[in-house]
C-alpha cells in the first residue's frame, strides 16, 4: 500500500460543512463592498520576491523570517528569478495598479480576497496559509477615506453579527517627524540595553519603531516609559488625525488611541488602525490597516496617497464560532428519488428543467453496490435538508408524473405533477412546503 500523503502543517482544508461558513462570509463581503463602490482585483499569489522586500521592508518578521521564497528554474540562458509567495497583498494589489496605469483616470476603491503564506509557528488564529480579505483606496489624501474603510469595517461586523471586537487607533506622522521619535526612541532604549530581548537588540538601530511591537511581556515596562510618536507630530499630520476621529465620533464608532500601535509593516504612515478582540488568545487582531502614501514611489510609480485594511478570514470565522454564532448549511430544495435505474433518462431530463428553471436539486445515485431501496433514498432525502422529495416511481412515470413530497411542514403531504409541465411548478419547489 502507498504510503498515506497529508496536507503541509499548518495549511488547511477547508470541507462542507464548514465551506458553507466561507462562502457566506464571502458572499456578505462581495455585496458590501458593492454597495460602498469597491471593485475586485484578483493578483497572482507568486510575485518576485524584491517587491515584498522594498515594499514591507527588510527589518521586519515577514522578510526576515517568514517568506516562502526560492529561485525559480533557470531559463535556456541560465538566468532565473527570485519569487515569494504572497506574505500579504497590499504590495502585489500596488504593484497591480503601477503595472496596469490605473490611477491615470482617477483614484481606485479596490478589494481582494486569497489565501496568503508565511512560515509561521502554527497555533490558533496563525496559519502557514491564511486567508485574507482587504479593501485599498488609492490616491485619495484626506482622512474622510480612512474613515470611510473603517466604516466599511464595522458595517461588516454589524453585518455579519460579529462582537467583541474593539478600535484602536494611532498615527505615525510624516517621515521627518518618525525621523525626529526614532532618535530619541533609539536613546531610550539604549539606556536600557540590558532589558532589550535579541530581537529588540537587532532592531534597535536598523528599526527601533518596530519594538514598540514586541510580544515579550518582559519588555512591557521599557516600551511603557518610550518617548510617544504622536508627541512628535507637527500640525498637519495631527489635523489628518483629528478629522478621522470627527468623522468617527460623528457616527457614533467607538475607539481608543493606542500610542504604541505601529504595525508590523514599514510602509505605513499617519492613520494605522486595528480590531482587536481579547477571544483569540495572542492573535487578537481581527482586522488591521492604515494609510501608505510611500508605498506607490517605493515600488516605482509615480507618489500617490492610499489607505487599506486587511482582515483574516480564519480569526473571523473563529471569533463568530466562540460567540455561538451559527451558519445553516446549504440545502437542497429537492431531493430526488429513484427507485429504478432505467429511469434515468426521463429523470435526468426533469432535474435539468428544474435546475434550469432555478431550482436546487440532489439527485440520488447509484454506488458500487447499486440504488438503494426506496425507503434508504428516503432517508437520504430527509437527511439532506431539502424541503421535498421527488419520487420517480415507476407507477408515476407510467402516468408521465412525478410525486412531490413535503419533508419540512411535518404534513407529508404529496402531490402528482406532470412531467411535460415542469416549467409551471417548476417554483413550488423553492418555496415553504405547504399544508395540503
Amino acid at each position: 500500500m502507498a504510503e498515506k500523503l497529508n496536507a503541509v502543517k499548518g495549511m488547511n482544508d477547508i470541507l462542507p460543512p464548514e465551506s458553507a461558513r466561507w462562502e457566506w462570509l464571502e458572499a456578505t463581503v462581495r455585496d458590501l463592498m458593492g454597495r460602498y463602490a469597491y471593485r475586485n482585483v484578483r493578483t497572482p499569489i507568486l510575485e518576485r520576491t524584491a517587491l515584498f522586500v522594498r515594499g514591507i521592508g527588510e527589518v521586519t518578521d515577514i522578510v526576515e523570517k517568514e517568506m516562502y521564497s526560492f529561485e525559480d528554474r533557470a531559463d535556456k540562458n541560465g538566468k532565473f528569478e527570485h519569487l515569494t509567495m504572497r506574505p500579504e497583498n497590499t504590495a502585489g494589489l500596488v504593484r497591480a495598479v503601477i503595472e496596469h496605469n490605473m490611477l491615470y483616470e482617477g483614484p481606485k476603491r479596490l478589494w481582494y480576497t486569497g489565501p496568503m503564506f508565511r512560515r509561521e509557528n502554527v497555533q490558533r488564529g496563525r496559519f502557514r496559509q491564511f486567508h485574507q480579505i482587504g479593501a485599498e483606496a488609492l490616491g485619495f489624501a484626506g482622512p474622510d477615506v480612512d474613515a470611510e474603510l473603517i466604516l466599511l469595517a464595522n458595517a461588516l461586523w454589524k453585518q455579519i453579527g460579529l462582537t467583541d471586537v474593539r478600535l484602536e487607533l494611532n498615527s505615525l506622522g510624516q517621515s521627518a517627524e518618525r525621523a525626529q521619535h526614532r532618535a530619541q526612541l533609539i536613546a531610550h532604549f539604549e539606556k536600557h540595553a540590558d532589558k532589550l530581548d535579541e530581537d529588540g537588540k537587532r532592531r534597535l538601530h536598523s528599526n527601533p519603531l518596530r519594538i514598540l511591537d514586541t510580544k515579550n511581556p518582559a519588555m512591557k515596562e521599557v516600551v511603557e516609559s518610550a518617548p510617544k510618536l504622536i508627541d512628535f507630530l507637527g500640525a498637519e499630520s495631527l489635523a489628518h488625525f483629528e478629522g478621522l476621529q470627527a468623522i468617527l465620533k460623528a457616527n457614533n464608532i467607538a475607539f481608543t488611541i493606542n500610542p504604541r500601535l505601529v504595525r508590523g509593516l514599514d510602509y505605513y504612515n499617519l492613520s494605522v488602525f486595528e480590531f482587536v478582540t481579547d477571544r483569540l488568545g495572542a492573535q487578537g487582531t481581527v482586522c488591521a490597516g492604515g494609510r501608505y502614501d510611500d508605498l506607490i514611489a517605493q515600488i516605482g510609480g509615480k507618489p500617490a496617497p492610499a489607505v487599506g485594511w486587511a482582515m483574516g478570514v480564519e480569526r473571523v470565522l473563529d471569533l463568530l464560532k466562540e460567540q455561538g454564532a451559527g451558519v445553516s448549511a446549504p440545502a437542497p430544495n429537492a431531493y430526488a428519488v429513484v427507485p429504478d435505474a432505467a429511469s434515468m433518462p426521463v429523470v435526468l431530463r426533469t432535474l435539468q428543467q428544474l435546475r434550469e428553471a432555478g431550482v436546487s436539486v440532489q439527485m440520488h445515485a447509484a454506488t458500487a453496490d447499486g440504488l438503494s431501496g426506496v425507503k434508504a433514498q428516503m432517508k437520504k432525502a430527509d437527511a439532506s435538508g431539502a424541503a421535498y422529495a421527488l419520487i420517480f416511481g415507476a407507477d408515476e412515470l407510467a402516468r408521465g408524473e412525478v410525486t412531490l413530497k413535503a419533508l419540512r411542514d411535518g404534513s407529508g403531504a404529496q402531490t402528482a405533477r406532470p412531467l411535460a409541465e415542469v416549467a409551471t411548478w417548476a417554483a413550488t419547489l423553492q418555496s415553504p412546503a405547504p399544508n395540503t
